[in-house]
């Protein structure tokens, strides 16, 4: 549609009288350009949210990016929490059949001493869970600094405690306890290395998460 209303009476001016129509078009053609132009301009600046001028489109932003981070960071940390979960799981049923016989030595070996404090884990494991539904900044801090007692320090010991035992393998070949078979010395640093990597993504996340709410509570301050 066109925005000079004058468009059929332009027509009828110019065909009753062509002498005078050269400059009559001109300034109706000048009309019609500057309409186009506006209409590009207003297109290109999209659509407007209901209820605002269009003032505050940065801050909008910045609340979007912000949300949308923080749920892409939950998610990897409920993902890691899985994987965590089912570690404890494992190493609690190795600690539960051995205690109880309810198989031979042989075939389950006994637990190595730093396996006990490790059950501690499920402490950060809870709190990172209740912490994320409702974004409860003290939950998620709580939950790092347990993640660094009850995870990271136990993996830490247990390599230390196995060393010699796994040397000993290394060298000689020989091995004196067994998971299903396997040397349990090996089955057990490879439950740590995988421990410590996700141990160490869930601190990573947890803090980047944590850097997130910060930055949305001190927007909700300044409006």
């Amino acid at each position: 549609m066109l925005c000079n209303p004058h468009f059929s009476h332009v027509v009828h001016i110019c065909i009753i009288d062509p002498q005078t129509s050269f400059g009559i078009l001109s300034h109706f053609i000048l009309d019609v350009v500057s309409c186009l132009q506006t209409t590009a301009m207003a297109s290109r600046a999209g659509p407007r949210a209901a209820g605002t001028d269009g003032s505050d489109f940065q801050h909008r932003e910045r609340v979007a990016s912000h949300y949308q981070m923080s749920v892409a960071l939950k998610s990897e940390i409920r993902k890691l929490n899985i994987v965590h979960a089912l570690i404890w799981v494992l190493m609690a049923a190795q600690v539960t059949v051995s205690q109880l016989s309810l198989v031979s030595h042989k075939v389950v070996a006994s637990p190595y001493q730093w396996e006990y404090p490790y059950f501690l884990s499920i402490i950060p494991l809870v709190f990172s869970f209740l912490a994320l539904p409702r974004n409860k900044i003290s939950y998620l801090v709580i939950s790092m600094i347990s993640a660094g007692l009850f995870c990271v320090a136990p993996l830490v010991y247990g390599s230390m405690e196995m060393f010699p035992v796994a040397q000993q393998l290394y060298r000689h070949g020989k091995a004196y306890r067994f998971i299903f078979g396997f040397p349990a010395v090996t089955v057990m640093y490879l439950v740590i290395v995988i421990a410590v990597q996700v141990h160490a993504w869930q601190i990573y996340y947890s803090k980047k998460l944590l850097d997130q709410w910060f930055t949305g509570t001190q927007e909700k301050k300044k409006k």
